[in-house]
């Protein structure tokens, strides 16, 4: 019988796929390719819904059934379907990714936000700022990561160098060093972009 055909058996589909779920538990890599097989369009589709971008709802799905792998064994069939399982495993990594990314685009804003004196109704004041902070992200592009990573612990974050050195287990020459070289590098990439303004 068929996945397909097995939907309209509900008790059947759950106990093929509880029984495959217990031979994942016994680290049975055929049962995990079977039941991969069985459910990872619905999830695939779940995935995609939540996160709404192809990519990523593929890289989530490979983290759905890494965790089913490791978790099987904790598979309780008096607590739910197995169906039911995977599918809240399923929704609470595409959530958890969906709050990352989000979080993450609120860093990216908020580093705009240097540049952003004051909320304006003047079209050309606006036009000004938004080409400002366009021109602020691409100069940070030219950083590289550990440079960004201080300097946005520092202006974004309120930590001291020591602070930062602490947070991130680095001697403290190495957190200064960072910053002069990236700040000496925002002033380069900037300067021409300020002349005359």
């Amino acid at each position: 019988m068929s996945f397909a055909q097995s939907l309209t058996e509900p008790n059947s589909r759950n106990m093929d796929l509880a029984e495959l779920i217990r031979q994942i538990a016994d680290q049975d890599q055929q049962a995990m390719s079977n039941l991969y097989d069985l459910t990872n369009r619905l999830i695939f589709g779940l995935v995609l819904r939540i996160l709404n971008d192809h990519a990523t709802a593929e890289e989530v799905l490979l983290d759905v059934y890494t965790q089913v792998w490791r978790q099987a064994v904790r598979y309780d069939g008096s607590r739910g379907g197995p169906l039911a399982w995977i599918t809240t495993i399923a929704r609470s990594r595409a959530i958890d990714r969906l709050r990352a990314d989000k979080q993450e685009h609120q860093r990216q804003e908020s580093l705009e936000t240097v540049v952003q004196y004051a909320t304006s109704d003047d079209v050309e004041e606006d036009a000004f700022n938004s080409e400002l902070r366009r021109i602020i992200r691409k100069a940070m592009e030219v950083l590289t990561s550990e440079q960004r990573e201080v300097i946005e612990l520092a202006y974004y974050g309120g930590l001291s160098q020591s602070e930062i050195a602490l947070k991130l287990g680095q001697p403290l020459g190495t957190v200064k060093t960072r910053t002069r070289i990236g700040m000496m590098r925002l002033r380069e990439t900037l300067g021409p972009a300020f002349q005359g303004v």
